[in-house]
């Protein structure tokens, strides 16, 4: 196995070496650092694990080998012409969140979507695209001087991104970027990360692009919707399926992860859990036993709930408190992407906006109205260019109520929900330094005796809930919301980015 700067356990030596096997018989030899051309389809294989057991750090010890190895990473920035014989990497997640959490621990990684569709340059800057890649000579492009190509090339040796360079240069995304368009030819190396997140659609385009594909999953979590229970890799092979058993994730004494692993006790009932919450709260400051809902975290944090209508309730007395008007948002409140209502002759500027992080269960803050009727200035929380003007379409949900309130609307654009509290489902993915667990919610799914893939549901929602916490978990068992200690903030997020670009979807 390649010399490594740590010691695995013997599970991830295992599942280490598995992969490596599997990289080996695709001609990537990471033992002697060789690399050959394709050797055809080497297929599937999924590493799964209970949360804390070494899925991301083994990603990211596999992606460091394989880039020393001499592999290229593709990114959905920009992709060469000039390919070769050279192997190639890709490491997606299903969200903007999740990729953004591989990110802050150096892993170049992207969303699935930016890889299903490649930006299209401009021929006459693509020629800098190369030139920074290291495929081509440094250009001469009229009306840029030669302090901003140095700019440019700064910049991507320390950021390794080509639309970064490309800003640092003086230049806007509608100067070298024309559009968008589906991926036509196949890549070689994928992982993807939280891929229990994945539905049955997204894993037939991946396989379809990818020879070789890395699944990480966890099995503990909830299965997609439409999914009936399964996970994609649930269909696979047992030798195509390696499991990492010991936890390593901060394993010294973190209670989080504790009362999420002793959900896995099949005698332990709903009070038994409440019990040991509430015990580990007078313990451990990182456990709080919540009586009432902190409104000051729903902005940046949303409130995760199991049902439908509490996630209304809470939404509306979030708005109620910080005297929200009812025809138009305030600064600062958080909405999630509801998808893109565009027809198809706009199919562009649809790709246009997905690509900048605006798809389906993006986070996104509120920042104020933009220039046209309708448009509104959006900050894409873990996106890499976070800043974007879109055409909008907000709906304020009402209890009781069946059509959504609708404060203002363009034409067509990007659709939003409000994201003051958002459904466990739609929170996988997503981790927060703070998450307040709405606990009434996990108490009616225990009464209703529900059993998802031979789990209780109330333990698989309350395993999800637990793990989106980093540092502090709140568990709330009233249905009750603190008043506000300050206005909704905005100016963490005002900074302009360095490559912004301004995305106009409504039609002239």
């Amino acid at each position: 196995m390649t010399a490594l700067t740590f010691q695995f356990s013997d599970d991830q030596a295992t599942a280490y070496d598995a992969v490596t096997e599997l990289l080996r018989s695709s001609g990537v030899d990471l033992d002697d650092g060789l690399l050959q051309p394709p050797r055809g389809d080497a297929g599937v294989m999924a590493l799964i694990g209970k949360a804390g057991s070494g899925k991301t750090l083994l990603l990211a010890e596999l992606y460091k080998a394989l880039e020393q190895a001499g592999v290229d990473v593709v990114s959905g920035d920009y992709e060469s012409r000039k390919k070769g014989d050279r192997r190639t990497l890709a490491i997606l997640a299903p969200t903007n969140k999740a990729a953004s959490v591989l990110r802050l621990r150096g892993v170049p990684a992207t969303t699935i979507h930016r890889i299903l569709y490649t930006p299209v340059y401009d021929p006459e800057y693509e020629r800098i695209a190369e030139w920074l890649a290291g495929n081509g000579d440094r250009p001469e492009i009229e009306g840029l001087t030669d302090e901003a190509l140095d700019r440019a090339q700064a910049f991507y040796e320390k950021n390794k991104s080509i639309p970064g360079a490309l800003a640092a240069a003086g230049l806007r995304g509608s100067d070298f970027i024309t559009g968008w368009k589906r991926r036509e030819e196949p890549l070689d190396i994928g992982f993807v990360d939280e891929a229990s997140m994945l539905d049955d659609r997204q894993f037939a385009d991946l396989k379809e692009i990818f020879p070789t594909l890395v699944l990480f999953g966890d099995p503990a979590q909830l299965a997609p919707v439409n999914q009936s229970g399964s996970m994609v890799f649930d269909q696979l092979p047992e030798p195509r399926k390696k499991v990492l058993n010991r936890v390593h994730r901060q394993t010294q004494d973190n209670p989080i992860l504790d009362l999420a692993h002793a959900l896995a006790d099949p005698q332990l009932d709903y009070y038994a859990f409440e019990r040991m919450v509430e015990d580990i709260a007078r313990k451990d400051e990182r456990v709080v036993w919540g009586q009432r809902v902190e409104v000051d975290l729903m902005a940046r944090s949303p409130v995760l709930v199991w049902r439908n209508a509490t996630r209304i309730r809470l939404i509306n007395a979030f708005r109620t408190v910080y005297g929200a008007p009812e025809d138009a948002l305030m600064e600062g409140e958080p909405l999630i992407c509801d998808g893109i209502e565009l027809p198809l002759k706009h199919r562009k500027k649809r790709l246009d906006l997905e690509a900048r992080g605006l798809i389906k269960g993006a986070q996104v803050i509120y920042l104020g109205k933009g220039r046209k009727p309708g448009f509104s200035k959006l900050h894409v929380m873990g996106a890499e260019d976070p800043q974007v003007s879109a055409a909008s379409i907000v709906k304020i949900e009402k209890p009781d109520e069946e059509e959504p309130f609708i404060p203002f609307a363009a034409r067509m654009g990007a659709t939003f929900l409000h994201g003051a509290a958002v459904t466990i489902h739609k929170a996988q993915g997503s981790q927060w330094e703070k998450v307040q667990v709405f606990a009434p919610d996990i108490y009616a799914a225990a009464r209703m005796g529900r059993v998802e893939a031979g789990q209780p549901l109330w333990k698989r929602l309350a395993y999800v809930a637990i793990t989106r916490a980093e540092q502090k978990l709140i568990w709330v068992v009233r249905n009750r919301l603190s008043k506000p200690t300050a206005p909704l903030p905005i100016s963490d997020l005002k900074a302009a980015p360095v490559a912004a670009l301004k995305l106009e979807t409504e039609t002239e």
